[in-house]
C-alpha cells in the first residue's frame, strides 16, 4: 500500500490518503480507530478493486479537524474528497463511524452515490439496545468489545506486538489517541444519534449492510433497522465475527460485496 498527501482547498489542508491495488474504484471509509497497520481487510479489497482510503482529519498525516464542527461539516467534507479524488463511478464502503458517514453521503449527496456498502455502521440510537461508550474504554477493553475473537483481535491492534496492560504502552495509546478520538467525538460522543435516521429515505443507492453476528459493541439489532429504512437495501449477517466485521472475516465482507454489485 501506498500513502500520499492529497491538497484540499476548500479546507485549506492536506488529507493523507491510502491506495492499494487494481481494478474498479472502491473508497473505504475508515472507522473511529483509524486504519490498522497491515490492516486485512484493505488487503483482501485491494486483490479485487483499486482501494482508495483517505484518512479523516486528525487521524495520520490529515490536517483539517479544527475545521470540522459537526456532522455536517464532515459529511461535505468527505463529498469533497470523493470529488478531488476523480474516481470512476466507485463502490463507496464505510465501517462503523466511516459507514455512518458513508451513509450520510449517500443521503445528502443521492445523485452521486450509486454502491454504498455499510459495514456495522454507526449513526442510530435504539432506546432499548443502547450503545457501549467506546470514549470510556481503556486499551485492553478494546478487542473483547470489537472483536469475537478477542485474542486475535489484540494481535491486530497491536500489530503482533505491544501489551496494552503495560504502562508504557498505555502512555504511547493514550498520546496518540487523543487527536483522532478528539475528531470522532465530534461524530459519536455521548452518543452517535446525529440526526441520520431522518434521512436514510433519502439514500438511492443499492445499499449492501454487513454485520457481524457477535458484535457487542453495536448489536446486530442495528443492522435490521437500517435495512428497514433504506429502500434499496440488503443486510448480511457474517458468524464468528464482532464490531471489525471487516478485519475479523476480511474474506466473507469481499464475497458479500462482489456478490452484491
Amino acid at each position: 500500500m501506498k500513502s500520499k498527501l492529497l491538497p484540499l482547498k476548500q479546507l485549506g489542508a492536506k488529507i493523507e490518503v491510502v491506495e492499494a491495488g487494481k481494478g474498479r474504484d472502491l473508497l473505504y471509509l475508515h472507522g473511529a480507530g483509524g486504519h490498522m497497520v497491515d490492516d486485512p481487510l484493505l488487503a483482501a479489497l485491494a486483490g479485487k478493486y483499486r482501494v482508495v482510503a483517505p484518512l479523516l482529519p486528525g487521524y495520520g498525516r490529515s490536517g483539517g479537524e479544527d475545521g470540522l464542527r459537526d456532522m455536517l461539516d464532515v459529511t461535505l467534507h468527505a463529498l469533497d474528497v470523493l470529488e478531488a479524488l476523480e474516481l470512476d463511478k466507485p463502490i463507496v464502503v464505510g465501517h462503523s463511524m466511516g459507514g455512518m458517514i458513508a451513509a450520510e453521503m449517500a443521503a445528502v449527496a443521492h445523485t452521486e452515490i450509486a454502491k454504498l456498502c455499510l459495514l456495522a455502521p454507526a449513526g442510530l440510537w435504539l432506546d432499548d439496545h443502547p450503545i457501549i461508550d467506546i470514549f470510556s474504554k481503556l486499551p485492553y477493553e478494546l478487542p473483547g468489545l470489537l472483536f469475537h475473537d478477542a485474542e486475535a483481535g489484540r494481535k491486530l491492534l497491536t500489530a503482533g506486538g505491544g501489551n496494552m496492560e503495560d504502562p508504557e504502552f498505555l502512555k504511547q495509546f493514550l498520546v496518540m489517541n487523543a487527536r483522532r478520538m478528539g475528531m470522532a467525538g465530534k461524530l459519536l460522543f455521548p452518543i452517535p444519534d446525529r440526526g441520520l435516521a431522518g434521512r436514510l429515505h433519502r439514500i438511492t443507492a443499492k445499499t449492501l449492510i454487513v454485520w457481524g453476528k457477535e458484535d457487542v459493541l453495536i448489536p446486530p439489532v442495528y443492522g435490521e433497522a437500517f435495512r428497514k429504512a433504506i429502500s434499496r437495501s440488503k443486510l448480511v449477517k457474517v458468524g464468528k465475527a464482532g464490531h471489525a466485521v471487516g478485519q475479523e472475516k476480511p474474506a466473507a465482507v469481499l464475497e458479500a460485496i462482489r456478490d452484491f454489485f
